[in-house]
């Protein structure tokens, strides 16, 4: 889909091809209303503006649509809507080891618990590993830094599923 077929989907596809995006109500709806888009860079930087312009209460909407990374078996249940991006974005997590996955699926638990949100990482091209390494390091922030930290890494996931819709 071009940027520019984005324009032509009726309301209803509109807001269901961006909310495989990103499922901040807030997001979907100024990216909505900010239509029709002239180019892929204008929706890029459109979607970035919006979403820059956001609070906490969004950036948890946002993260609510996604599995936890390492919750493989979640993927297919709970996040049917994203769950071929996720499981594709997600994919190192697949080849793991079943000392990681272990130890990733304790973190979550720890980070989760700590933070009141899942563990968000742009996980598209990292292995199990580095996914892993960036849990252990991150669980030791603010929540505040961590909250930041997340809404870095979900621009940067949305960013990566709207250009798979060009």
């Amino acid at each position: 889909m071009s940027s520019l077929q984005i324009n032509t989907l009726n309301d209803a596809q509109v807001k269901q091809a961006l909310e495989h995006c990103c499922a901040a109500p807030n997001w979907v709806a100024g990216m909505v209303k900010a239509m029709p888009f002239k180019s892929a860079q204008q929706l890029f930087e459109c979607a970035q503006s919006t979403w820059d312009n956001l609070g906490e209460s969004d950036y948890l909407a946002a993260f609510e649509g996604h599995p936890q990374i390492g919750d493989l078996s979640t993927l297919s249940k709970k996040y049917a809507a994203t769950a071929q991006k996720a499981g594709h974005e997600q994919s190192g997590m697949s080849k793991a080891n079943e000392a990681v996955l272990t130890k990733m699926i304790a973190l979550n638990k720890e980070y989760l618990n700590k933070f009141g949100f899942i563990f968000i990482v742009c996980a598209t091209g990292k292995t199990a590993e580095q996914m892993l390494e960036l849990i252990e390091q991150r669980i030791h922030n603010t929540r505040s830094t961590e909250l930041n930290i997340a809404a870095g890494e979900q621009a940067k996931i949305t960013k990566i599923r709207l250009e798979s819709l060009l």
